[in-house]
C-alpha cells in the first residue's frame, strides 16, 4: 500500500532572493541611521561612550571598552567597514551627535533572513525615543524595503537589558543555544528572538503610534507605553 505523504511546510509562492541592504540613511524624526564612517562619526562616538565610566555598555558586546579615540577609530577601520556586518551610526536630530551603532548581519539574501546586532549604545541614547525609533527604522527597511521574511535579535543569555529590550520590540523569544560563543575569554549561551514578515505590521502601527509627538509630555516622557499600542 503507498504510504500516506510526509508532511512539508507551505510553499513559498513566487519567492525570489531578496536584494542586500543598501548604504543609504534611514531618517526618522528623532534620530537618522547612516552607514558608520570613522571620520564622520568616532570622535562623537567615543565621547558619548565615554559617559559610561564604568564601562558596564561594553559588558555583553564582543568588542570594547576603548582606551582612547585612536584605539575606537582602529577598532571601526578593521571591523565596521565591510558589508556584513552592515554597521550603521544612531545619529540624535536635535543634537546632531552620533550617540550608538547597530549592525545588520549574516544577512541571507537567499533565505531572507537578517540578524540585527552589534547593538552599543551610549548613556545619552538608551531609553530614548531615538533609540527605540533607529530599531523601527532598520525593521521597516528590512520588511518593507528589502521584504526579508525574518529579522533575528541574539544576544548572551544572561544580559537581562537585550532580552527585555527584544521582548519590548516585539521580538519572540525562540530558545537558547548552549555555548553558542566563545566571546572575552569567557562563554556565551545565546539567546534567539526573531520577528517574521507577518508579525511586522501590528508592529509597524505600533512603533508608529509609540513614536508620535503627542505621545509625549513637554519633558519628553512617554503618555503610554509601547505594549499599550499592540
Amino acid at each position: 500500500m503507498p504510504r500516506d505523504p510526509l508532511p512539508v511546510g507551505p510553499p513559498v509562492a513566487g519567492w525570489r532572493p531578496r536584494p542586500r541592504p543598501p548604504r543609504s540613511a534611514m531618517i526618522g524624526r528623532w534620530c537618522r541611521v547612516e552607514p558608520l564612517a570613522p571620520e564622520r562619526h568616532a570622535a562623537d562616538l567615543f565621547a558619548a561612550c565615554a559617559e559610561d565610566p564604568g564601562g558596564r555598555m561594553w559588558t555583553y558586546v564582543p568588542y570594547g571598552p576603548f582606551a582612547d579615540e585612536a584605539a575606537y577609530r582602529a577598532w571601526m577601520a578593521d571591523y565596521c567597514l565591510g558589508d556584513d556586518p552592515l554597521f550603521h551610526a544612531i545619529v540624535d536630530a536635535e543634537s546632531g551627535r552620533a550617540l550608538g551603532v547597530a549592525a545588520l548581519m549574516r544577512i541571507d539574501p537567499k533565505n531572507g533572513v537578517i540578524e540585527v546586532g552589534n547593538i552599543a549604545y551610549a548613556p545619552a541614547l538608551q531609553r530614548s525615543r531615538a533609540a527605540t525609533e533607529a530599531m523601527a527604522l532598520m525593521m521597516a527597511r528590512v520588511f518593507d524595503a528589502l521584504g526579508y521574511r525574518r529579522y533575528e535579535w541574539k544576544c548572551d543569555a544572561l544580559n537581562a537589558a537585550s532580552r527585555a529590550a527584544a521582548e519590548r520590540l516585539g521580538f519572540r523569544f525562540e530558545g537558547i543555544f548552549r555555548q553558542a560563543i566563545v566571546y572575552k575569554g569567557r562563554n556565551r549561551d545565546t539567546a534567539w528572538y526573531a520577528v517574521i514578515d507577518r508579525d511586522w505590521p501590528a508592529l509597524r502601527e505600533g512603533f508608529n503610534r509609540w513614536l508620535a509627538p503627542e505621545n509625549f509630555d513637554e519633558r519628553g516622557r512617554q503618555r503610554r507605553s509601547l505594549a499599550a499600542f499592540r
